[in-house]
Order: C-alpha cells, then sequence, then structure tokens
C-alpha cells in the first residue's frame, strides 16, 4: 500500500486495498536489513528494468507466478520437511491453514503486540521515507481514502490562514482547526543591539522557521538549502536560498544578521526518527547572539517529509493531518564562554555543544550522519541541488 500510494498514485493505492496483497519488493530489504532474515518468499511484481543507479523498477503488475498462498509456499519451500516455527495473525484464516504445517505455531493478536523497545533493534532506525505515518492495513487506508476530501481543504485553510492573517488570530484559527501548537519559551527577551538573534533549531519539517515566527509572534527570515519555488511562494516568513559554497553562504547569512533575525537548521536535512544528524558549523561563526530551539513534531497520517518524493508537497502533507502536533521549546541564549567570539571556542565545538543540548532537551540521539548519508541511503544521490545565486522572498 505504501510503494502504491507513494510510487503509483491514489488510484492504485485504492485498488490494492480491494485487492489487499504484499509483494516481496515491499518488506524484502527491511527484513533482511533490520531483522537479519536471509531468504524472503512472497508475492513477486514484474521487473521492467534496471535503473541507472542500480535500482529496479516495476510495472506494479503481478508476475506469472500470481500471488503467493502461504500454505503453498510452505509446501513449495520446505518439501516433505516441517518448518520449526509458524507465526500468523488471528483475523487470517489463511493462516491457520499455513500455521498447520509448522511443527510449532503462534498466532499474534492486536490486543497483545508490543513495540519492540528501540534499544533492541538489531540495527538502528534513523532514516526512512514515504508518506505514510501508519500502518497501511486495508482498514486504516479505508479511513485516510474517507479523510483525503477533508484533509485537503483543512491544509489549504490552514495554509491561507498562516499566510494572510496575522499572528494571534492565525494561531486561534489554527488551534480550532486542530493543529496543537506547543512553545516554551526560556529567555523570550533576548536581544542583539548590534544586529539580529541567531536561532539554531532542530529540522523536522519545513514548517520549523514559520512554527517559530509564531510562536515569538515576529517576523523572521529563515536559510535553507533546498526549497521548491511553490514553498518560496506561499511561505510567510522571507526565505533565503544557500549555495553550499561555505564563503558565500557565511557572507549572505551575515547580511541577513545585519538586518534582522535569522533561523538556521544546521542540520541540513529533515529527519523524522528521535535522532539528530551532525550539525553544520558554519552559523557559530557568524554571531555570539545564539539562541538554541528544539523543535518536535508529531503526526498520525502524514510525514511532511520527502527524500524520494515531490517536496513541493512537504508542507500540504503534513496540514492535511488530523490533529499535527508542533512542540517549540525556545532556550535561554548560548552562554558568551561557549561562543567563538567571547569563550574562543572553535565553530565546531559550538555546534557540537549545541547538538547535545538540544539532544538532551528532546530525548534524542546525537549522531555523525549528513544529509549526504540519508540521500544516499533513501535516494540514491547525495542530495545536491543546483548551485544558482541566493534569491530571497518577501511576504
Amino acid at each position: 500500500m505504501l510503494v502504491a500510494f507513494e510510487a503509483g498514485s491514489i488510484l492504485r493505492a485504492l485498488v490494492l486495498l480491494l485487492s489487499y496483497r504484499v509483494p516481496r519488493v515491499m518488506v524484502d530489504l527491511f527484513l533482511k536489513e533490520y531483522l537479519g532474515v536471509e531468504d524472503v518468499v512472497g508475492t513477486e511484481l514484474v521487473q521492467v528494468s534496471r535503473g541507472k543507479n542500480g535500482g529496479n523498477y516495476f510495472t506494479g503488475f503481478v508476475s506469472g507466478n500470481g500471488l503467493v498462498v502461504k500454505h503453498r509456499a510452505v509446501k513449495d519451500w520446505f518439501g516433505d520437511r516441517k518448518p520449526d516455527v509458524g507465526i500468523g495473525s488471528s483475523s487470517s484464516p489463511q493462516d491457520y491453514l499455513f500455521l498447520s504445517l509448522c511443527k510449532e505455531a503462534y498466532v499474534a493478536n492486536k490486543e497483545d503486540s508490543n513495540k519492540m523497545p528501540r534499544d533492541k533493534y538489531p540495527k538502528p532506525l534513523v532514516f526512512h521515507d514515504g508518506r505514510l505515518a501508519f500502518l497501511p492495513t486495508p482498514a486504516a487506508t479505508l479511513a485516510m481514502f474517507l479523510w483525503l476530501p477533508i484533509g485537503i481543504f483543512l491544509a489549504f485553510f490552514r495554509l491561507f490562514v498562516g499566510i494572510l492573517l496575522p499572528y494571534k488570530i492565525a494561531l486561534l484559527l489554527g488551534t480550532m482547526s486542530g493543529v496543537r501548537d506547543r512553545a516554551e519559551t526560556e529567555d523570550p527577551k533576548t536581544r542583539n543591539r548590534g544586529g539580529g538573534v541567531l536561532y539554531v533549531c532542530t529540522h523536522r519539517t519545513l514548517l520549523d522557521p514559520v512554527f517559530l515566527s509564531t510562536c515569538l509572534q515576529k517576523p523572521l527570515t529563515a536559510v535553507t538549502y533546498s526549497l521548491s519555488k511553490m514553498s518560496e511562494v506561499i511561505a510567510p516568513i522571507r526565505t533565503v536560498r544557500l549555495t553550499r559554497e561555505r564563503e558565500r553562504d557565511g557572507e549572505t547569512m551575515q547580511r541577513m544578521l545585519a538586518e534582522g533575525d535569522l533561523v538556521v537548521c544546521p542540520e541540513g536535512t529533515t529527519c523524522r526518527e528521535p535522532y539528530l544528524l551532525r550539525f553544520s558549523s558554519l552559523f557559530a561563526e557568524l554571531s555570539d547572539e545564539i539562541v538554541p530551539v528544539a523543535v518536535n513534531t508529531t503526526v498520525g497520517m502524514f510525514y511532511g517529509t520527502t527524500a524520494s518524493g515531490l517536496k513541493c508537497l512537504d508542507p500540504i502533507f503534513f496540514l492535511m493531518n488530523p490533529r499535527p502536533r508542533y512542540s517549540v521549546r525556545i532556550l535561554e541564549k548560548l552562554p558568551a564562554a561557549m561562543t567563538c567570539g567571547g569563550g574562543g571556542k572553535s565553530s565546531l565545538e559550538v555546534a557540537n555543544y549545541i547538538q547535545r543540548q538540544l539532544g538532551g532537551v528532546l530525548g534524542f540521539e546525537c549522531t555523525s550522519l549528513t544529509r549526504r548519508d540519508k540521500y544516499l541511503m533513501l535516494a540514491g544521490n547525495e542530495g545536491i541541488v543546483d548551485s544558482s545565486p541566493p534569491t530571497s522572498t518577501k511576504h
């Protein structure tokens, strides 16, 4: 269902819902990478070609072997032998047939199931992609299709409220529509007489600077590395695109700071799981007036981020959730002793200190993983954007 929704279309996902199946390609990599499974048997899809990056392309149609029936697959795979252990679902009559062929049989019930603690994972799950934030069972997927018309309306309503109305009214109407915005401010009176304040945020979605601006109830400028034209146009705050050329980007950010308050997300890309990616240290060289901001989000139906999909739809998908939640905690200004200018710290020391500070506040694990690592794993590229001259959009 996830692959049909992501790589196909809403119509294909609806067809899949009516004839529910799980192709092997959808679970093969996960089972081998994270559960240590050696072989996977499942319904095969027609493969048409291999991509330039080594990936496979599938039509979405079932191959000539047809749908895999579990008890037949067990007989074909094991022959006269019996598998030692079989685990099935209490809601699937087919599972009872294949369980009868196993030496030991276990039936899993939803009521008895517990989530495996993260520290018990065979391999840390840091990166994953796809829009759906729920397990796409037939019932849950049907609920999603019934919600879609309401969700699309809500997304555009919330979007235009944020763009067109003053902060207080936008916050009120957004809350009434189901958006939960929790803000905590430890040092609300931070000011820099010689220029703007530099807010350093964790990066959860493209809307991080927007929600921070709403919490502070003042306009901010956000710098981004990769932002679609659509996102620039609909942004209710000023956005400035960077080039990933360190010296040039430093000059741009210094100029923006001289004009007012600036927001930067030094991870360089979003991360959904409770991990923080490595912080780029460039921001620490620009100012000693640094305020760390711990940002987190909670969604129930759609993720507001993507690595391989259309980024221009990221804010729309986040705002389509029935009750999306943003948590913004503005910490105290960085002590002078921990800055480059006042404390003589290196920019790397400052960046690592803030990463650990924000990780501690959020309960997230700090990593040395980067944007490049994320895109190589999820999209097969390094996530590099064209180096065009930085532009700004005011709203």
